[in-house]
């Protein structure tokens, strides 16, 4: 064949062209279970930073798999609810079978159109009760986990993450550390599902137990932040009364047998 005809460079491309798509296809392949693994550490890790376990700096010291096992050893149930506050199965929680929801996509549609959502809840032997939040923001999703006391409303701790909000302004949610210090003894709203938590611009009245000061430059940022968290505690919210009426109700009758 003439290499230098048309007909020569074409069919060279087109073999280049699928030898590249079939070197792609076997390294993606490849390397999914490695992608897989990290999605899931770095999924574990978020929620063990909010209910105080550690420290993402330490997590990714530690790796992977010790990330698992911390997770194995501190949750004591895992399972998921839906919007009516039922539970409606259970999630393993043992170093090699570990299962979490941590597709948020589907469930914030199901939650926005009062369907079947799935929520997942994390209970750790601390006491500490893990639930995820999900929104949008400036420049794509903003997610993160809250972490409540044994009473379903004060907060222990959080972690929020994003996947493109600007550096140094909408990126705050999940670097300053301060911004996310100030949720730290603040209240869910349960008898408010519509509005339980505020992200307030300008800060916060005094008083005001629900809510905390927004990211100065970061109007679009937290405005997604707080629908998401309104949207999805407001999920939460017949799980949430329901497992705190449970729980005072075993302190009373604790009491009265003393």
């Amino acid at each position: 064949m003439n290499t230098n005809s048309n007909v020569y460079t074409i069919i060279y491309s087109a073999v280049i062209v699928v030898i590249v798509a079939a070197v792609l296809a076997v390294a993606a392949m490849a390397f999914k279970p490695m992608q897989t693994a990290n999605i899931k550490a770095e999924t574990l890790s978020q929620m063990m930073v909010a209910a105080g376990l550690g420290t993402m700096d330490e997590f990714q010291e530690i790796g992977n798999d010790n990330v698992l096992v911390r997770y194995s050893e501190n949750i004591e149930e895992a399972f998921t609810v839906d919007l009516d506050g039922n539970k409606v199965g259970d999630l393993k929680t043992d170093k090699d079978n570990i299962e979490l929801v941590d597709n948020f996509k589907p469930q914030d549609v199901a939650i926005k159109n009062h369907g079947d959502a799935t929520l997942p809840v994390y209970k750790f032997k601390t006491g500490a009760t893990v639930i995820p939040i999900y929104g949008a923001g400036l420049w794509g999703p903003v997610w993160g986990y809250i972490a409540l006391d044994t009473d379903y409303c004060t907060i222990l701790g959080v972690y929020f993450d994003h996947s493109g909000e600007t550096p140094g302004l909408g990126s705050k949610i999940k670097d300053d550390p301060e911004f996310q210090a100030q949720f730290i003894g603040k209240s869910f709203d349960l008898d408010n599902a519509e509005n339980p938590f505020d992200i307030l611009k300008g800060g916060v009245p005094e008083g005001n137990n629900h809510a905390v000061d927004a990211i100065s430059g970061s109007t679009m940022t937290c405005r997604g932040l707080d629908a998401g968290m309104d949207l999805w505690i407001g999920a939460y919210v017949n799980y949430l009364k329901a497992a705190a009426a449970a729980t005072a109700g075993t302190e009373a009758s604790t009491v009265t047998e003393e």
